[in-house]
């Protein structure tokens, strides 16, 4: 794998570090190919239960599009988006650890997370209208789903920035901590995860997003096929029977 992402595996949780801190972690057309490699590993890997995105640093999660490398000829946009992420449909959980500001591009990775820790000195925003341009790695598409219309409508349109307790007082990220341990906290959320049966993860968090998108009628016919689906798991027996016999189940994945 190449530098511009570190790799570091904790159990069943593996740890991505966005590696170019001299550039404020902005992506270039290398680290989007970097990362989208590595979440393909991630992907395919049943050993992997949880992953965690990160950077290097404490200054920025990602400013975003690397702007000196795109005036170069370069565009930092796969297959599967801008950053090899925020069009890609990944099953497993994926927690944000915001060690920094996190603007245009990189808020934009951010909230293709599923979870997200920051740090108290993070700040986050769209700023693109005020260099001309518009959010185009999904920021108009998910920002109005995540907060009220009116905030996504405000931070889109002002192109201002927030701080880290606003984004929590909104329900964009789930930890606010001291940057020192944005990364532990992260560790400890995905590990938590981990204890639990990673087929029955998956599967809980492909209904609700899912379910977001669809009428409440079809929303339950999503919700009764899991629920059908995971009855006849082995990691469901399991988990009954670890209950029964008063012990920690041990998860197949199956």
């Amino acid at each position: 794998m190449a530098d511009e992402i570190l790799r570091e595996r904790r159990g069943h949780v593996e740890i991505l570090t966005i590696n170019r801190p001299e550039a404020r972690n902005a992506i270039n057309r290398a680290t989007a190919i970097a990362l989208g490699a590595a979440l393909d590993d991630c992907a395919s890997d049943g050993d992997v239960w949880v992953v965690i995105l990160t950077a290097a640093g404490d200054k920025a999660f990602s400013a975003g599009m690397d702007l000196k490398a795109f005036a170069a000829g370069e565009f930092p946009v796969t297959d599967d988006g801008f950053g090899g992420i925020t069009e890609r449909d990944f099953a497993k959980p994926l927690i944000a650890a915001v060690n920094g500001s996190a603007l245009a591009g990189g808020f934009e990775i951010m909230i293709s997370c599923d979870m997200v820790v920051a740090a108290d000195h993070a700040k986050f925003g769209i700023p693109e209208a005020s260099r001309g341009l518009v959010a185009g790695g999904g920021g108009l598409i998910r920002l109005p789903k995540l907060i009220p219309l009116a905030v996504a409508y405000e931070m889109a349109l002002t192109a201002d920035p927030i701080d880290a307790h606003r984004a929590y007082e909104l329900g964009l990220v789930n930890r606010v901590v001291p940057g020192d341990q944005v990364l532990d906290t992260a560790i400890a959320l995905a590990e938590r995860i981990a204890t639990n049966a990673p087929l029955a993860v998956r599967t809980s968090k492909d209904v609700m997003r899912k379910a977001r998108e669809v009428s409440e009628q079809e929303a339950w016919s999503l919700n009764t096929a899991a629920f059908s689906m995971i009855g006849r798991s082995a990691d469901a027996l399991e988990g009954a029977v670890a209950f029964a016999e008063k012990r920690a189940p041990q998860w197949s994945g199956q």
